[in-house]
């Protein structure tokens, strides 16, 4: 989803914009945020499990005959289905955006965001597959900056994505995030970097 170079470039404006404010910038970059395996096995199932219904009704197929096909279609399903371009597209969007805030949530909880000093850990989450991005911010900051100011930099960075731009879209966010952060938690005078300025490809 990011070159090399750009997550160099993420990196050292992480760094920059956390030199004026308290809080810390995450980034987390998933290439797909869930696996979806039981989703496929289970419409293959469910096709299977209607298949023989035509086959009765319309057919003079002997039981044995119509078992048969109901293995294969069962089969032949999971196997189509499990490719992810298939089953990704087969997925409700509710579902997926649900996965991918799941996610968000656990990177957040894992990379010790709820953790920092003054609670002020700022998660810039995107999955790249589920086209989905999320700002998570700790209950330091969240309230402070209001709902509207980090919808605003997800809105921005989504629409960087569709142009092809991830890259110069994750930086536009950092800077938005980190001039957020320096408003609403300036630096004290005994701030430490807590977490590493680096960006996490999944």
């Amino acid at each position: 989803m990011i070159s090399e170079h750009d997550r160099h470039r993420l990196s050292q404006v992480i760094h920059e914009a956390e030199k004026g404010t308290a809080g810390e910038i995450f980034v987390v970059v998933a290439r797909q945020a869930s696996a979806y395996r039981a989703i496929p096995a289970l419409l293959g199932l469910f096709v299977a499990l209607i298949m023989p219904w035509p086959l009765i009704w319309f057919t003079s197929l002997g039981p044995s005959r119509i078992f048969l096909i109901q293995l294969i279609v069962a089969f032949v399903l999971n196997f189509v289905l499990a490719w992810p371009q298939i089953h990704l597209a087969l997925i409700p969007g509710s579902i997926k955006r649900a996965r991918a805030h799941e996610a968000a949530l656990r990177e957040f909880a894992s990379h010790g965001l709820s953790r920092t000093q003054g609670r002020t850990g700022v998660l810039i989450y995107v999955a790249a597959a589920e086209h989905y991005a999320e700002i998570i911010a700790d209950i330091g900051i969240a309230d402070r900056a209001g709902p509207a100011a980090w919808q605003e930099i997800i809105a921005e960075l989504i629409e960087a994505i569709r142009q092809g731009r991830p890259g110069d879209g994750l930086i536009q966010a950092v800077q938005r995030a980190g001039a957020i952060l320096a408003q609403h938690a300036p630096p004290q005078t005994h701030d430490t970097d807590e977490l590493p300025n680096k960006v996490v490809i999944l």
